[in-house]
């Protein structure tokens, strides 16, 4: 059985642009079992030392054997455990659901991933199951911020207050374009990346038809071991591109909704709403069932079906925010609202006042002030400034790819000595602020985080997959990262150039270099 693999410039070329490039294409002639565990079969096979690397970066030593963090790697342990029996029971009992069918093709997916990996290529028949502290853990990045929170870890990984990715998305004068860009905030040590087009021949039920998935193919930012996105930001061919900005969950009354029963994590539904959703609703409702309140986020759909450069009677359906706390989930079409002001901004803060109110933004904005306000935090204030400069691709990756904070008052952090902050931005540099400084929350005080990269694509460029993007920290206002020079040289950073100075470049297509034979599924 043959699964061919495409790649452009070859993983061997990723230093050249800092991105690794993988497609991969499975065949309708075989059974979507096979497909699905073929599809991360290959995908292991070809990224192996790309996937050590990340691991060691990344997770090495999380929950680990070694770890001083026994109680709740126990608690999580038992967590992940019940919740994958939870989904397992779930799959048996309703074996004509096209829901949790293509919850098992994920999961088979991600078994050939780690079966490869671990060279233990064997087909599943029946039940199966994941070490809770093995690839799983690639899955879970977004969610673990939530589960310790929810499972009371005692030092926990996400300061108060830190951001987690910008996205703007732009209509151009006259609605001539409409572009949709992201910016991922990350830990510097993640910044291995792999961009990846997945082209799966699924059907969209098991109950025997022949109809395949809407979003069956999809382009996307990703990471070594990962099947999704995680940042997130996909172009999907059901004409949706779904992207999100994470808000998080700053009151401790909520966790209680997070349960191993009842609930499939954030990364799985995202997966299956990317795959069976054809509208921007459709996609809200798919998201929204078995909300497991972790990797907790504002989503923003975009329809370009109902998208048509230069018309300006567009209705509705071209646009849907939803938002997702644990307990919530609000979504409304805010297409007369992005047509309208002309964009919209998404900056960790959430829209929805029930949203905003329940999840303790008040709170916070009455202790800290208005850096955790909807209208006057740092972001907001310079995406509405400079989104009137906006007049075509190029002014839009200027804007992603933004941080002047020593020169820009709207940087200025109060309570902040010194004022001026690296968080402060569109794509942030806090690894920038001093040391010795004095801040009020986590999130400003110096560390190995920012922007790590920016996407974007448009209507022009979504049908072929195409997008502009470029890997690593901004150096337009502000100095190159180097990993050398900076305080952060002692961290593991696997497969890393030292110094990030890399362009955007556009990437329209892939070229066929390889083909792989799975032999063990004759």
């Amino acid at each position: 059985m043959f699964f061919h693999v495409f790649l452009i410039c070859a993983l061997s070329l990723s230093l050249s642009f800092s991105w690794s490039f993988l497609e991969v294409t499975t065949s309708s002639q075989y059974n979507d079992s096979i497909q699905a565990y073929a599809a991360g079969a290959v995908e292991a096979a070809l990224t192996s030392q790309l996937i050590y690397k990340h691991w060691m970066n990344t997770l090495m030593g999380y929950c680990g054997p070694f770890t001083s963090q026994s109680v709740y790697c126990e608690h999580l342990k038992a967590f992940i455990t019940t919740n994958m029996q939870w989904i397992q029971e779930q799959i048996e009992k309703q074996p004509s659901s096209p829901y949790w069918y293509q919850v098992r093709l994920a999961l088979l997916q991600l078994k050939g991933l780690e079966d490869s990996y671990n060279d233990e290529l064997s087909f599943p028949v029946g039940p199966f199951s994941f070490n809770p502290f093995g690839f799983l853990l690639f899955q879970l990045g977004g969610d673990l911020e939530d589960l310790e929170s929810a499972l009371n870890k005692s030092s926990q990984t996400r300061p108060l207050g830190s951001g987690s990715c910008s996205a703007l998305i732009k209509l151009l004068p006259n609605n001539k374009e409409l572009l949709v860009s992201h910016d991922t905030w990350n830990v510097y040590q993640a910044m291995l990346r792999i961009m990846k087009k997945y082209i799966f021949a699924f059907r969209a039920s098991p109950l025997g038809s022949s109809d395949l998935l809407p979003g069956g193919t999809q382009a996307f930012s990703s990471y070594p071991g990962a099947i999704f996105s995680g940042d997130d930001f996909y172009i999907l061919s059901s004409g949706l591109v779904t992207l999100e900005t994470t808000i998080g969950n700053s009151n401790p009354a909520l966790w209680k909704f997070v349960q191993p029963t009842g609930t499939v994590m954030e990364w799985l539904r995202n997966i299956v709403a990317n795959r069976l959703a054809a509208t921007g609703k459709q996609w809200a409702e798919i998201f929204s069932k078995y909300n497991s309140g972790t990797y907790n986020n504002q989503w923003m759909i975009v329809n370009y079906n109902h998208f048509t450069p230069g018309k300006t009677d567009i209705k509705e359906e071209l646009f849907v925010v939803l938002e997702q706390i644990p307990g919530l989930v609000v979504y409304t079409d805010k297409t007369q609202e992005l047509l309208e002001k002309g964009y919209w901004a998404s900056y960790n803060i959430p829209y929805y006042v029930e949203i905003f109110n329940a999840s303790g933004c008040n709170e916070l904005v009455e202790k800290f002030g208005p850096w955790f306000s909807l209208d006057q935090n740092p972001r907001a204030q310079i995406f509405r400034r400079n989104q009137t400069a906006v007049k075509d691709v190029d002014s839009m990756v200027r804007l992603m790819r933004y941080n002047n904070f020593k020169e820009d008052p709207l940087s200025k952090c109060e309570g902040c000595d010194p004022p001026a902050n690296g968080e402060n931005a569109i794509s942030a540099r806090s690894d920038l602020n001093p040391a010795n400084g004095t801040y009020p929350f986590g999130a400003l005080k110096q560390r190995p985080h920012g922007g790590t990269d920016m996407k974007l694509t448009s209507y022009g460029m979504f049908r072929d997959y195409g997008m502009i993007a470029v890997n690593g920290p901004t150096w337009d206002q502000v100095p190159p990262f180097q990993w050398s020079t900076s305080p952060y040289k002692d961290l593991l950073h696997m497969g890393h150039p030292d110094t990030w100075t890399f362009n955007f470049y556009i990437r329209l297509c892939f070229i066929l270099i390889f083909m792989f034979c799975l032999s063990f599924l004759y």
